[in-house]
């Protein structure tokens, strides 16, 4: 966590540099001068991403739910995670560039339970860790707006596949697991900035990424697992992209 909290502060910290930077340099009085003049007129360019994100579960209940008497609550909660990634652009015309951001996320869902009979350790209240360490193809298409000087801001959607490499769904000591399945699907939607300086494109980005596929490997004789008849991915992920 505290690795986490570290890289988000670095972010924000690039964020703020990146626009005090730039509204400096298209202040009222101030000569702008263009960085990356040319860049709108190349077929295509690469880069890298650093980034954050939020991620949970979106889960339904199983219908025998409600006849088991010994969980009482069963929770998804908010955790924080990191990614790593490459991107390639390539531009359709002066509104509409094609990307290509595969991506290695490390991250981790949680669940709470509250047990009406004691657990470990004497306790009714639990919380079952579930990590991932999940490798993200997602093709998106860009909307981009007219460059003010050197800055844009863009809009982007598309979809993602997702394989989990860290997947327990085949785990045979599994009592105490939520079991999770190894591929998932989804659409993303996000927004982003071009901040263009003399030598790269430093660009923070927000993007909702969600899975259609139901991941849960349900079995019925786990007591955490079987209490969820569908469980869904969900993810707010907050990029930094360094382009050429």
């Amino acid at each position: 966590m505290l690795l986490i909290h570290r890289t988000k502060t670095l972010l924000t910290i690039l964020l703020v540099v990146a626009g005090g930077s730039c509204l400096r340099a298209q202040s009222p009085g101030s000569t702008v001068e263009i960085n990356l003049h040319d860049h709108d007129s190349k077929p295509y360019y690469f880069g890298i991403t650093l980034g954050g994100n939020l991620s949970r579960f979106h889960t339904q209940f199983h219908p025998q739910f409600l006849q088991h008497d010994s969980v009482l609550v069963a929770e998804p909660t908010n955790s924080g995670g990191l990614s790593l990634g490459l991107s390639a652009t390539a531009r359709i015309s002066n509104r509409f560039q094609v990307r290509f951001n595969p991506q290695l996320f490390f991250m981790e869902r949680n669940i709470f339970y509250k047990l009406t009979y004691p657990y470990n350790n004497n306790e009714t209240e639990v919380v079952k860790k579930v990590e991932s360490v999940t490798m993200s193809f997602p093709l998106q298409l860009k909307f981009q707006s007219d460059r003010i000087g050197n800055f844009r801001v863009y809009t982007l959607a598309g979809f993602k596949a997702d394989i989990d490499m860290a997947s327990n769904a085949r785990a045979k000591r599994a009592e105490e697991l939520v079991k999770i399945e190894k591929n998932d699907y989804g659409p993303e939607l996000g927004i982003g900035f071009n901040f263009f300086f003399p030598s790269f494109i430093f660009s923070p980005e927000i993007k909702i990424s969600n899975g259609l596929r139901n991941i849960h490997a349900r079995d019925e004789n786990l007591r955490f697992s079987n209490v969820f008849d569908k469980i869904q991915s969900r993810m707010i992920v907050f990029a930094i992209h360094l382009e050429g």
